[in-house]
C-alpha cells in the first residue's frame, strides 16, 4: 500500500513506513526479522535432518521437497533484501545477478533478462517486487507437499525405530510444539523490540548509489557460508559451480549414505564427531563470509569448503561402508543368503535390574545389532518376573524378531526366535 517499487521512491517510501504510518515500524522490523527466525528454524529444522538421517527410505520425497523449500526460499529472501533500494541490497543483487553470466551460451541473455536491461535498474526492481510476493504462493504449495509426503511416510525419532504405536499429534505434540513456540516468539520480541537491527547491514540505510561500491559487500547473515564457499575459489564459474553444489549435494543424500544399517546417532559415535566437525565448518564459513577476501582468510575458508563437500560425498558414505561391513554384517548369526526359516537366539539378562522397558529396550538394541528387521516384543512378563514391560519395535534389515516367553530362570536366559520377513 505504502511501498513503491521505484528507484526513485523505494527507498524513500521504506523510510515513510517507519516514520509516518501507524505502526509502519512494528511491521517492518517483525517482516525483516521474522525472515531471520524462519532462516534459524529451517537451518535447525535441516539440521535435525542430517543429524538423524531423515532422509533415507522411506522418507526420501519429504527431503526432496525440503531441500526444494530451502532453495525457494532462498531466492524469496534475496528478492527481499533488494527492495528496499538501500546500498548492501542494490550491489548484493549485483554481485548475484551476475554470477548467472557464467552459464554456457545464454548466461549474458539469462542476466539482461533479469535486469530488463544492461544493469540492475527499474525493471529489476520491479520484477523481484512481484516475484517476492508470487514464490511464497509457489512456496506455500511445495510445503503441502512435503506434509503429504511426511504423513505418507510417518516421522523419524531419535532412536530410529519404526513404531507401529503411534503417538497421537493431539494434546501430546501440540503442546510440545506450542512451548516451543512460546519460547520462540519470546526470543522473537526481544529482537524486534529491543535490537531491531542487529541482524542486517548498517549500508542498507544508505540509498542505493550505482556510482559508489561499498568497500566490502556482505550479504545477510544466512547467505554467508554459501558466499563464503563463493569466494574460496579464485575462478568465477568455479566458484559458482562450487555455491550451487553445495545446496545441490543435499539432494544426493538419500543416495550416497543409504548404506548404513543404523539410522540414530546415539549408536555411532564416529558419524557424531564428524556431525558436529560439520557444524563448526558451516559457523566458521558463515564467521569468514564476513571477513575481507584475503589472506589468510581465503586459505582457511578453502580448507573448509573442502570438508564441507568431502562431509557429504566421502565421509558419510566412508561411514556407512565401514559400519555395515565392520560391525553389522559379522554380527549377522548366519550368512544372508542362507538364512533359514527361522532361528533361536539366547541372551542373558540382566540380574542387576527388574524386568522392564528398560531390559525390553536392551535386548532389542542386542537383536538390533545382529541384523533382524523388526524386532517386536510382546509385552508379556515371563513366569517369576515383576514388571509392566513396553513393546518395543526397532528397524534393522530382513527379520521379524517375535520373543516368545520361553524364560530358563535357572540359566538366567531369555530366548527369542527369530522368524523370517
Amino acid at each position: 500500500m505504502y511501498y513503491t517499487p521505484h528507484i526513485d521512491y523505494a527507498f524513500d517510501s521504506v523510510e515513510y513506513i517507519m516514520r509516518a504510518v501507524n505502526y509502519g515500524w512494528l511491521l517492518r522490523y517483525t517482516h525483516a526479522n521474522g525472515a531471520s527466525f524462519f532462516f534459524i528454524a529451517v537451518y535447525a529444522h535441516i539440521g535435525r535432518g542430517l543429524y538423524y538421517r531423515s532422509y533415507v527410505h522411506p522418507r526420501e520425497k519429504v527431503w526432496y521437497t525440503g531441500v526444494l523449500i530451502f532453495i525457494l526460499l532462498m531466492a524469496t529472501a534475496f528478492l527481499g533484501y533488494v527492495l528496499p533500494w538501500g546500498q548492501m541490497g542494490y550491489w548484493g543483487a549485483t554481485v548475484i545477478t551476475n554470477l548467472f553470466t557464467v552459464v554456457p551460451f545464454f548466461g549474458i541473455d539469462i542476466a539482461y533478462w533479469l535486469w530488463g536491461g544492461f544493469t540492475v535498474s527499474n525493471a529489476t526492481l520491479n520484477r523481484f517486487f512481484v516475484l517476492h510476493f508470487l514464490l511464497p504462493i509457489v512456496l506455500a504449495g511445495l510445503v503441502i507437499l512435503h506434509l503429504i509426503f511426511l504423513h505418507k511416510a510417518g516421522s523419524n525419532n531419535p532412536i530410529g525405530a519404526t513404531l507401529y504405536d503411534d503417538i497421537k499429534f493431539f494434546p501430546y505434540y501440540v503442546i510440545k510444539d506450542f512451548f516451543g513456540f512460546l519460547i520462540f516468539i519470546w526470543l522473537f520480541g526481544i529482537v524486534v523490540f529491543f535490537y531491531p537491527n542487529a541482524l542486517g547491514h548498517p549500508d542498507n540505510y544508505i540509498k542505493a548509489n550505482p556510482l559508489c561500491t561499498p568497500p566490502h559487500i556482505v550479504p545477510e547473515w544466512y547467505f554467508l557460508p554459501f558466499y563464503a564457499i563463493l569466494r574460496a575459489v579464485p575462478n568465477k564459474t568455479g566458484g559458482v559451480i562450487l555455491m550451487g553444489g553445495a545446496i545441490a549435494v543435499m539432494f544426493l543424500l538419500p543416495t550416497v549414505d543409504k548404506q548404513s544399517p543404523f539410522k540414530s546417532p546415539l549408536f555411532r559415535f564416529e558419524f557424531r564427531v564428524f556431525f558436529w566437525a560439520f557444524v563448526g565448518t558451516v559457523i566458521l564459513l558463515m564467521i569468514f563470509g564476513t571477513l575481507p577476501a584475503d589472506e589468510p582468510f581465503t586459505t582457511v575458508s578453502r580448507l573448509l569448503t573442502t570438508y564441507y563437500f568431502s562431509y557429504f560425498l566421502i565421509v558419510l558414505p566412508a561411514l556407512g561402508w565401514f559400519e555395515y561391513n565392520a560391525i553389522y554384517e559379522p554380527l549377522l548369526p548366519v550368512h544372508q543368503n542362507e538364512q533359514p526359516e527361522w532361528v533361536d537366539l539366547a541372551f542373558p539378562t540382566l540380574k542387576i535390574l527388574p524386568w522392564s522397558s528398560l531390559k525390553f529396550g536392551l535386548i532389542s538394541l542386542l537383536l538390533s545389532w545382529a541384523g533382524y528387521k523388526k524386532i517386536k516384543i510382546h509385552p508379556a512378563v515371563p513366569q517369576g518376573l515383576v514388571g509392566d514391560p513396553i513393546p518395543i519395535v526397532l528397524s534393522t534389515p530382513e527379520i521379524e524378531v517375535l520373543l516368545d516367553n520361553k524364560y530358563d530362570k535357572s540359566t538366567n536366559i531369555y530366548v527369542a526366535r527369530l522368524i523370517k520377513k
